[in-house]
């Protein structure tokens, strides 16, 4: 990111999610009726005056990357209330949309969105001029990681380390270094209590693709990258999952597209599918 500037990808993202509601035969992967208000209103008319714009194989591909692994993420959340956990996390939180549509009472989830201050800043300005109310079960925490510590930010909102948690981090580790993953993934895992979990996702190695999906990789890298949010991450999912669970997770699970495409494509008639270049991960502590 550009001091004092939000996340352009973060943008992006709602974007994606937004064309979704819009251009994508029913039903959804992502079911989100909130997505384009959160946009602002100039990028929302636009959109819904040309809902089914010509648009490139790759912006498919990448959209149905980003509905399923939200998707994947909140079913898992899903789960875990069921378990017990009383409070969420989602790292990055980006214009992600799920505390505007949660449906638990407060007693029931509690929401923390941890971001840069200054992606947070301007996503608390598009939600006001959307006039979309602040849930009473929502906490930012703003977050300098070049300054601040995550754990002790997330107590001043409010969080309790006594207590499971859920996270979810979508989009986020290929932007950070190794060392930094590895460090964020090792604290949950020792810090939090036993029922917590966290949703993830990666991209695999570009060494271990077929050269078509290389390209797409590469060109997907130097976009974000003149946008200011080079990639740096890459990880084999087999030797994540291991190390993982050297770290105390358990029932580390690592999805990719073929697990991903009969769960949440199959009998579809538009293209949408997931990338083989992309695998979301599923642990608890």
């Amino acid at each position: 990111m550009e001091p004092g500037r939000p996340s352009r990808t973060a943008h992006r993202v709602a974007l994606l999610r937004a064309q979704h509601q819009l251009r994508d035969e029913l039903p959804r992967v992502l079911d989100d009726p909130v997505a384009l208000d959160i946009l602002g209103p100039d990028d929302a008319a636009r959109l819904r005056a040309a809902p089914h714009r010509r648009e490139s194989r790759l912006n498919r591909r990448i959209r149905a990357d980003v509905v399923a692994r939200s998707r994947i993420a909140e079913d898992s959340l899903h789960e875990a209330v069921r378990r017990g956990v009383r409070q969420y996390v989602v790292l990055g939180a980006g214009l992600d949309t799920f505390a505007y549509r949660n449906p638990y009472p407060a007693a029931a989830l509690q929401v923390f969105e941890v971001d840069h201050p200054d992606t947070q800043a301007w996503k608390r300005r598009l939600l006001q001029q959307a006039g979309m109310p602040l849930p009473q079960a929502l906490h930012f925490v703003p977050v300098d990681f070049e300054t601040q510590g995550l754990p002790e930010r997330l107590q001043a909102a409010g969080w309790r380390a006594d207590e499971p948690v859920f996270f979810s981090w979508l989009g986020v580790t290929v932007y950070l270094r190794r060392a930094a993953v590895m460090d964020t993934l090792r604290w949950i895992a020792e810090a939090t209590p036993a029922g917590s979990g966290i949703v993830f996702d990666h991209l695999i190695p570009p060494g271990t693709l077929r050269p078509a999906q290389r390209w797409a990789v590469r060109l997907v890298a130097w976009r974000c990258a003149l946008m200011g949010e080079p990639w740096h991450s890459y990880f084999e999912p087999a030797a994540l999952a291991r190390e993982m669970r050297t770290m105390g997770f358990t029932d580390v699970v690592s999805l990719g597209a073929g697990d991903v495409n009969p769960l949440l494509f199959s009998g579809r008639g538009d293209d949408l599918s997931f990338s083989p270049l992309l695998v979301v991960v599923r642990a608890w502590v």
